[in-house]
């Protein structure tokens, strides 16, 4: 087992690794920006190490800096979390060449799963349906012009190298797609350092529907059920639940093997979450995130497994403690995502500085943050202020313990999404389990 980790990442996502740390034993370094140097996750560590300044580009994207801060407090492995350079296979690689481990899979796979395009063709090739588009990522302009003249419009142009809705557009005509086609390459060159994309037939109105996996080192693969994550803005979620109000036991039977399936012939190693969309009875691969997932504590909720923890044990090498036969569901959770936007002006972000903060309790509440009174919440990163988490023995009783936790939450001095996630919540559709990913148009007018 690890001595010591250290966290190549910010805000609530470093938090939530360093209590798995604590609860194992392990001692944390986190690093941080001088911005951020008083941040919560900086306090609850171990240890600290200022890698330099913002923007992301040049802290939490810097692999000479990380690496340097790893040696230097001879940190024996380095958890990535989520977005940033999680998804970085020359990361993992020099993680591997420093001795160090990178707790998540080994670069090959990550090539194989984690580039979406690569993704794309792999599982063609293991006979899993994907979303019509390009067979892997397009060179230029020219080529992507001529995808999607083949397969249509809408269409969607998405980072290779990405995740967390960054890097990715729907485009309806030709010339969007030649404004967009751009903004799309900065857009993913600064988020993860890769500027590759590719495109794909943008469904009309799917649902989203991912599976939770986990894989050992010695071949051993299990799925943890799925989650349903159709209410997003841009791309990038803001509702997600588990289990999903229209998987039957049957579909998530069939569908769990086919992902068992081809985590096991990619060689794949810790956890991740491959993604479908969901249209008139069909399902259909879009990609493979493999890393830590935003939305992870739906699962968690619904399996008692602490995803954060397998995530270290597996990358000790330890043997997954689980077969698929161990693995029960119960009740039902929901997530919350809070934001710092005005949700009636098109989820504009909202920089400000927190006065009163108030979390909400009681018997199946969770709130995962990083924020508290006098938290100036800082333009470079991405506007999520923490996960509000609510689990029941069925969806009828999260989503009243939901209302309750949203009426108890109080954030004062930034417009937050909290009233956003009120409106759904009493949403006739929502309710019944209506879902699609074009289900936040209904709110676009809605008044604060």
């Amino acid at each position: 087992m690890f001595k010591k980790i250290l966290i190549a990442n910010r805000g609530e996502v470093a938090l939530r690794i360093i209590r798995a740390c604590k609860e194992m034993g392990i001692r944390t370094v986190a690093i941080h920006s001088p911005a951020a140097a008083d941040s919560l996750h900086v306090n609850y560590a171990d240890e600290k190490a200022c890698v330099a300044p913002p923007p992301p580009s040049d802290s939490y994207l810097n692999i000479p800096s990380i690496i340097s801060a790893a040696e230097i407090t001879d940190a024996h492995a380095i958890h990535p979390g989520y977005g940033f350079l999680s998804e970085n296979a020359y990361f993992a690689e020099i993680c591997a060449s420093c001795n160090i481990k990178f707790i998540g899979p080994p670069p090959e796979a990550i090539r194989k799963l984690g580039d979406k395009a690569e993704a794309r063709k792999f599982m063609k090739k293991v006979g899993i349906p994907i979303v019509p588009g390009s067979e892997g990522v397009v060179e230029g302009l020219e080529e992507a012009v001529e995808v999607t003249r083949q397969i249509g419009y809408p269409a969607r142009l998405k980072a290779a190298a990405g995740g967390g809705g960054k890097g990715m557009r729907v485009v309806e005509n030709q010339e969007d797609l030649i404004k967009s086609f751009p903004v799309v390459q900065r857009e993913a060159q600064s988020a993860f350092g890769e500027g590759s994309i590719y495109v794909e037939k943008s469904l009309i109105n799917p649902r989203h529907i991912e599976f939770q996996f986990l894989s050992d080192e010695h071949g051993n693969v299990i799925h943890l059920g799925e989650r349903e994550c159709s209410i997003q803005r841009r791309g990038q979620k803001l509702i997600e639940e588990a289990p999903s109000p229209i998987i039957t036991p049957e579909m998530r039977k069939r569908i769990g093997r086919m992902v068992v399936k081809g985590v096991k012939m990619a060689g794949y190693a810790n956890a991740g979450t491959m993604e479908f969309l969901f249209e008139d009875g069909r399902f259909y691969f879009i990609e493979v995130n493999p890393r830590l997932q935003v939305e992870h504590p739906v699962t968690e909720m619904v399996t008692d497994i602490d995803l954060v923890k397998e995530q270290i044990l597996i990358a000790s090498g330890e043997r997954l403690k689980y077969t698929q036969d161990d693995i029960d569901f119960h009740g039902h959770a929901l997530e919350c995502r809070i934001n710092s936007e005005d949700y009636a002006n098109d989820f504009l972000p909202t920089p400000g500085t927190i006065g009163l903060y108030h979390i909400p309790g009681g018997p199946g509440v969770r709130v995962d943050s990083h924020v508290r009174s006098g938290y100036v919440i800082p333009p470079h990163y991405d506007s999520m202020l923490a996960k509000l988490i609510t689990h029941g023995a069925d969806r009828g009783e999260t989503i009243v313990r939901m209302k309750r936790a949203l009426d108890e939450y109080v954030i004062e001095g930034v417009i937050t999404t909290i009233g956003f996630h009120k409106l759904v919540m009493v949403d006739k559709d929502f309710l019944q389990g209506n879902l699609s990913t074009g289900f936040i148009r209904k709110f676009s007018n809605n008044s604060k």
